[in-house]
């Protein structure tokens, strides 16, 4: 999803995700996106939403809450109650569905006046302690007391939730007890708030003559969400289109304002903002509501009605405006193509949901894909590397707005841009948009509400929550159907898009054209801010208020280091989980004579699914960089016969899209055999089932490689796409750099997805000459495409099963199999040679305020009897070592300890770190730590539970089978792991940290990696690893 405005929120629990909210700016990749309102969930049949005494209907009183409105919503199979607390006026929402993943959210309007991130500060010192769970952040601690499949907190513009999901009563119970008394009567210490906001402290905290610095959670978070280029550009260019409303405010927080914010300013906040006049509840699942209803009356009724507070939220409109600033230069492209630019428009209030609906389709059309008016205008003539950041419609503000940029643009090009996006409209606005596109953009939309998602009921909140907070009925979301319906009718009409057109673009009056200029001296400038900053914070200081910063200092380090009772928290029970994990049933048959076939039978709501993998083993090294760049080719470039823009259409028409992906996996009981190749899938509605393996066929045997003119375009934009994400996630990136040097899998994950995959793209984005790559992608296509080296998958119903199968063998009989005798396939068929794991330490300096640090150690694979316990080792040190001294005392955003079973690979990591080398050293101490600790009953037992609530976490019904498919990890292997866990002792884990983690056979196969700021001191034997 688009990098857009910088706001806030917790760091996500890395295997407990969800999906994106429902409207999004344009990805910055170009790919076959739909317009799409949300993804359905895993059901059969709307349930009756009831209580104790019976059905909810109109007027009935229930806790305290009044139901005004209930309707059925039979195309998603679920029944949506609306009621409010008629002494609070606090609004909910249930959604009645047969899904057991159950879902709950508690939010509050938190649009903010200033730029000093007091909604986000204030989301994460809510969690750090309430009256009736006095715990030092009882967030986390949660996060292994429970079997969640969701936990998160987040600030938007105008709203902070805090969600979680669970498929488990009583851990449903627990966890919307601990929200409740969070949110409602949180602590709000000012011990928390200099921890989780900002707090001045001497860089040697037992030296009083070091120098000042700034420390804080939030401002170290912010610090590194300033240093990615594109969120910069689209927030600072949001800013200037709203001036004098909140949104010229960053609800993130910026640094160079959060250290104005005061501890009685957040207790003020919290006071009026934090009330349940201003909430909005949301559940979902097929739990009795009676209950919830009865919970959140006793949290809430001892409050009154109050009026809301009120910012203003709709700009006046300014006409035609040109804004010029600088910005940090990033690293890779054209050093005379640096230059970011969008014009951005004033367009609906976000309240006209039909309208809203509307636009983003008009969205969709005008951007999306090779086929889009502005991708043939802008992308296709090379004149920048990508869309900018903020491209496309942002239906997250009161009033919405929609951007067309560029990034990586030349100076002498932004007139030339603005021209031709001006022409664009004008187009469009004479001429409309192709009705089969149209067609397949409505058709997206219509198939991803029929897909079987497992987070469904988290999707459908934030598909709602932006609207709702700003007074929309949020039952009128779910009505796609009707929206759909009337759009087409308004299609049908004749001129609709051309009036949206004229309507806000033509004669726009309120056009924003902002440039960010790179300033090779951006980074030097905002620590030369910084410094100013600390120093007239000190200079404003007497000497005794400087001693009292420094005893605050020394009591929050102290209280860090506590160990406290946890004891008040409810918690789950290993009784709780069940002795058996779920079962996915397959079969296993062939298709065109000899390919197998793994057949997934179970209901698919009318969709089937399609997933292909061809493995080259460890062979063609030389061409797995080329991989990633081939994958997204196959989408890109056409065939010989058509051109994208029309297989893009059919590709809409047809299926919910196709993509292909580089693959490695790690054999199961071989760290040094890793299978490698392509992956591939695509899923459609039951009467496309030929169409879909008609299309899969042509990209496959058929793509252009020869069109050079658009390889390039997707060189480009890859390139910067690639750039942008180290800075998004650089903390994937540096576990996979130091795992690089220690198994087969994850050096080539560092080739196809890591820092080298971004230099390899760097330097392609460089050439002149694009022809040698084209004919190295040729030779990827021989080498990978081979029906002798493919598996495939099927999941699908009962009555569709013959149908796949009849595509599926014709798909068979016309896909390539390369001849032995063909000079480039042979040439070129070396295999890679034997790998020897070797220790590393590695730095790679990247343009950023902000640092990621990693370490791995080479363990066991999947199999081996330590893997369970290393599993387990994991979850001990992360939240009962890692969370206090990575993010609590050295101010990182996140860090922690994964172990990948899989990949055989213990990893540490932290995340936004201002301090990487110390949290080095930290990775080494918790070694020590678990050595010397004496691991509790609760200790372990929370482990497990952590470990139980992965294993558990429901699956969409697309990857249904897929472990084994993939990996061979068979229900059978799945279930005797899950008992060995239960087995798991003290001792075995005290054995396996000394065996792989402390030994001195350990520290050969340990690597070490940073990425992050060019400034840092990196003495001693570090290897540097650039970008160009």
């Amino acid at each position: 999803m688009h990098r857009g405005a910088i706001q806030g929120g917790r760091m996500l629990h890395a295997s407990r995700s969800m999906a994106f909210p429902t409207f999004s700016r344009m990805p910055q990749r170009p790919v076959l996106a739909k317009a799409r309102l949300f993804t359905n969930g895993n059901v059969t049949r709307a349930p009756r939403a009831t209580t104790a005494s019976g059905e909810l209907e109109v007027g009935q009183e229930h806790h305290g809450f009044v139901v005004s409105d209930a309707q059925t919503v039979g195309e998603l199979k679920l029944r949506a109650i609306r009621l409010r607390h008629q002494r609070t006026g606090a609004e909910w929402l249930h959604i009645a569905r047969e899904d057991s993943n159950n879902a709950f959210s508690i939010g509050f309007t938190t649009s903010p006046s200033d730029s000093t991130g007091v909604a986000h500060i204030l989301e994460h010192t809510t969690l750090c302690g309430s009256a009736r769970y006095p715990v030092r952040d009882p967030f986390f601690k949660m996060l292994s007391r429970s079997m969640s499949t969701y936990m998160n907190a987040w600030t938007a513009h105008d709203y902070t939730q805090y969600p979680f999901a669970t498929q488990n009563t009583k851990d449903y119970e627990n966890l919307q007890g601990v929200y409740l008394d969070a949110v409602f009567r949180p602590l709000l210490r000012e011990s928390d708030f200099r921890q989780e906001g900002w707090r001045l402290e001497r860089g040697d905290a037992g030296d009083s003559t070091s120098s000042w610095g700034i420390k804080g959670v939030v401002y170290n978070e912010m610090k590194g969400a300033f240093s990615d280029a594109g969120s910069l550009f689209a927030t600072r260019a949001e800013q200037q289109l709203f001036p004098d409303t909140t949104y010229a405010h960053v609800s993130g927080g910026d640094p160079q304002f959060i250290p104005d914010l005061t501890h009685e300013q957040l207790v003020e906040f919290h006071r009026t903002r934090y009330h349940p006049s201003n909430a909005r509840v949301y559940s979902y699942g097929d739990m009795p509501l009676g209950p919830q209803l009865a919970r959140v009356d006793e949290a809430i009724s001892r409050f009154e009605r109050m009026q809301a507070v009120a910012v203003p939220m709709e700009v006046k409109p300014f006409g035609s405006r040109k804004v010029t600033e600088f910005g940090p230069v990033e690293s890779v492209g054209s050093p005379d193509k640096q230059t970011k630019f969008s014009v951005s428009y004033l367009t609906n209030d976000l309240r006209d949901v039909q309208e809203t609906f509307g636009i983003s389709v008009f969205s969709s059309l005008l951007l999306n894909g090779t086929s889009a008016p502005m991708h043939q205008a802008l992308i296709d003539s090379h004149m920048g590397s990508g869309y900018s950041a903020n491209t496309g419609y942002a239906p997250f503000t009161r009033q919405t707005s929609l951007a067309v940029g560029l990034q990586g643009i030349a100076d002498k090009d932004i007139e030339l841009a603005e021209k031709r996006i001006a022409e664009t409209f004008a187009r469009v606005g004479e001429d409309g948009f192709e009705r089969r596109r149209v067609d397949a953009a409505l058709a997206g939309v219509e198939l991803a509400y029929k897909h079987r998602a497992a987070d469904f009921g988290l999707s459908l909140m934030r598909s709602v929550s932006t609207g709702w907070f700003h007074g929309v009925d949020p039952i009128s979301y779910l009505r796609v159907s009707d929206a759909v319906a009337q759009l087409r009718s308004a299609i049908d009409d004749g001129k609709f898009f051309q009036g949206i057109v004229n309507q806000y673009f033509a004669q726009s009056p309120h056009q924003l054209r902002y440039v960010m200029l790179p300033d090779p001296a951006y980074g030097q400038r905002l620590d030369t801010r910084e410094n100013e900053l600390i120093q007239t914070k000190v200079a404003g200081l007497s000497r005794r208020e400087l001693e009292e910063i420094d005893a605050k200092n020394s009591a929050l380090a102290a209280e860090q280091a506590k160990k406290e009772d946890v004891g008040a928290l409810p918690t789950l029970t290993l009784g709780d989980v069940a002795e058996r994990g779920q079962r996915h049933a397959v079969d296993m048959g062939v298709a065109g004579e000899s390919v197998p076939v793994q057949w997934r039978t179970t209901a698919t709501n009318g969709i089937s699914y399609l997933r292909v993998i061809n493995d080259v083993r460890e062979k063609h090294p030389e061409l797995w960089p080329y991989m990633p760049l081939f994958c997204e080719a196959l989408t890109y470039l056409g065939t010989q016969k058509r051109d994208m823009a029309q297989i893009e259409t059919d590709i809409g028409l047809h299926t919910g899209g196709i993509s292909f992906s580089p693959f490695v996996t790690t054999d199961l009981g071989n760290l040094g055999h890793i299978e490698a190749g392509i992956s591939f899938g695509s899923h459609c509605l039951d009467q496309h089932i030929g169409s879909m393996y008609e299309l899969v066929l042509e990209l496959v045997r058929e793509t252009n490689f020869g069109n050079t003119g658009r390889l390039q375009a997707l060189v480009n934009v890859m390139s910067t796409n690639m750039f942008n994400e180290v800075a998004d996630s650089g903390h994937a990136f540096a576990r996979r750099l130091a795992g690089s040097t220690l198994t087969p899998e994850l050096q080539a994950s560092e080739s196809l997805r890591g820092i080298s995959q971004v230099r390899f793209l760097s330097g392609l984005a460089r050439l002149k000459d694009l022809q040698p790559v084209s004919e190295r992608l040729r030779q990827v296509q021989e080498v990978v495409f081979n029906r002798l080296t493919m598996r495939t998958a099927v999941t699908t119903n009962q009555g569709s099963i013959d149908t796949n199968q009849q595509a599926l063998d014709g798909m068979i009989s016309n896909y390539p199999q390369p001849s032995h005798s063909n000079g480039a396939t042979k040439a070129s068929a070396t295999s890679s040679s034997k790998f020897t794991a070797e220790a590393a330490r590695v730095f790679c300096p990247l343009p950023f305020a902000t640092n990621y640090a990693a370490q791995a150690v080479r363990t066991v694979p999947y199999t081996h009897a330590d893997s369970v316990r290393l599993q387990i080792l994991a979850k001990i040190l992360t939240p009962n070592y890692l969370h206090r001294e990575i993010r609590e005392r050295n101010g990182a955003y996140g860090g922690g300890a994964v172990y990948s079973a899989a990949q055989g690979m213990f990893s540490f990591f932290s995340y936004r770190d201002p301090q990487p080398l110390e949290t080095i050293a930290t990775f080494n101490k918790a070694v020590d730590w678990i050595l010397d600790h004496t691991i509790s009953d609760r200790e372990l037992d929370e482990a497990k539970l952590s470990v139980f609530g992965d294993l558990d976490t429901p699956l969409s019904v697309a990857d249904e089978g897929m472990a084994y498919f993939t990996a061979g990890i068979s229900d059978d292997m799945r279930q005797e792991r899950r008992e060995q866990f239960f087995e798991v002792t003290k001792s075995d884990l005290k054995d396996v940290a000394n065996k792989y983690l402390a030994s001195d056979e350990a520290r050969k196969q340990t690597s070490v990696a940073v990425i992050g700021e060019e400034g840092l001191d990196m003495a001693g034997d570090w290897k540097r690893e650039k970008l160009q």
